[in-house]
């Protein structure tokens, strides 16, 4: 009997080993299904607090689930299935009616009374562009500035074209679509584009957002699939590639070391980080009326500014860069299901996908690659990675970049991917919110 109960024993051990070695997200299976208990049957009965406990816990554990899921689809995981995922369920749920009452309306405090959405753009914004090698952000923006330059005209040029082909009014395409690609992804990208857009038009900041978002997703998913095609390109002929290196004098090497990802984790810093990207809100807030310019985008010009001018010790950027990656690592996905839920209607997302608007998008996104391709000739720099980082503008962030240069394989580029991203992304979203200020 002894020796039947330690077997006993042993094998519920190992079950329960086994349940903990599957995760959703960073969370153990058997954690997860316990937090999701809880939350439901609060839900259930009416106990969910309506704060951002009860939001937090709502949008976690779906964004880690849907995630998860988006994540391990063949094909799918490659062309931004997770953030696809969270934006598209929520909306659907909220579409056909099946979202829970009380979830709703602790997501809805938490998202639109306590503005996470604001503390989760502030975090991006500081802590990407503040946590960017010096180095990288002067010659990396150097030697991308004539790519993306070209390949962002000749994206724009196409993109309006096209959307004439199919009756589409240029200012209609230019604004909310061909700038959603190019903007830089949707935390660092359409959230602030879809403010300005609010307080320069009057317009409610949900329905912009779901005439954005589709934009971004369809643009991600073509940039992904085209740097597919120049990792083949790469292969059959080697001459256009430097197999990951940029630029064929060969220094990019020296230059990629400089980055942030060895650095020790420091917690006190990663709170100064938290409360100066709090201050970069506050300061473009304060800044708006002065100038006329919506605050987001002065948070993102201050930041490049005071980035490049060394203002900030070094210090204090490193607090913002971990308290930034601590945020995307961890809320992106959750941000994801509150602006799919709030946001995103599932009406407006479905009307999206015609024919022509998914021309207009492959057509923007192709333009900028290709010219990305070509003018690499005259920079002495390799066609095939030129290619790949320009398509980078197109990117979802920095979950795009790693979905692009993933499927190049080509993850060394990154420090210029993040260039063409969030320098490039925010260069975007500053012009077309001056244009749309002037024109409107």
């Amino acid at each position: 009997m002894q020796t039947i109960s330690i077997t006993s024993s042993d094998a519920k051990q190992s079950i329960w080993k086994k349940l903990s070695s599957y995760k959703v997200g960073p969370i153990s299976l058997p954690v997860y299904i316990t937090v999701a208990i809880i939350t439901v049957l609060a839900a259930y009965n009416k106990r969910l607090p309506n704060d951002m406990i009860g939001g937090f816990a709502v949008l976690m554990l779906a964004g880690f689930l849907l995630g998860e899921i988006g994540a391990r689809i063949p094909v799918f995981k490659h062309i931004g299935g997770a953030a696809i995922l969270c934006l598209f369920v929520p909306s659907a749920l909220i579409g056909y009616k099946v979202m829970d009452a009380e979830m709703m309306k602790a997501l809805t405090t938490t998202m639109k009374t306590a503005n996470l959405q604001y503390l989760y753009i502030s975090c991006l914004v500081a802590g990407s562009i503040l946590g960017m090698s010096h180095k990288v952000l002067v010659q990396g923006f150097t030697r991308m500035f004539v790519p993306l330059l070209v390949g962002t005209i000749a994206g724009v040029a196409a993109g309006v074209s096209v959307g004439m082909l199919f009756g589409y009014e240029p200012a209609h395409t230019f604004f909310y679509i061909v700038i959603p690609i190019v903007g830089g992804g949707i935390g660092e990208g359409i959230l602030p584009l879809s403010i300005a857009y609010s307080e320069i038009l009057g317009k409610p900041q949900a329905d912009l957002i779901a005439m954005l978002v589709p934009a971004a997703l369809l643009g991600n998913v073509v940039a992904i699939l085209a740097s597919g095609v120049l990792k083949w390109i790469g292969e059959k002929k080697p001459h256009l590639t430097g197999n990951g290196i940029l630029v064929k004098s060969g220094n990019d090497e020296e230059l990629l070391k400089t980055d942030h990802v060895n650095d020790p984790l420091d917690i006190g810093l990663m709170g100064s980080g938290l409360l100066i990207a709090c201050a970069f809100f506050i300061l473009g807030s304060l800044l708006a009326p002065v100038t006329g310019i919506p605050g987001p985008i002065l948070m993102i010009v201050s930041a490049a500014v005071l980035k490049v001018a060394r203002v900030i010790p070094p210090k204090m950027e490193l607090g913002a860069y971990q308290m930034y990656k601590f945020v995307s690592a961890n809320l992106t996905f959750a941000i994801l299901v509150g602006l799919g839920a709030l946001f995103v209607s599932w009406k407006d997302l479905m009307h999206a996908f015609s024919f022509g608007y998914v021309a207009i998008c492959a057509a923007t996104v192709l333009a900028l690659i290709v010219s990305g391709f070509f003018v690499a000739t005259f920079l002495n720099m390799y066609p095939v990675e030129s290619g790949i980082v320009t398509a980078c503008h197109s990117g979802l962030g920095g979950t795009g970049d790693v979905a692009i240069l993933s499927a190049s394989y080509r993850m060394g580029l990154m420090p210029f991917a993040q260039i063409s991203t969030r320098i490039g992304g925010a260069m975007m979203i500053v012009m077309a919110t001056l244009l749309m200020k002037f024109f409107h």
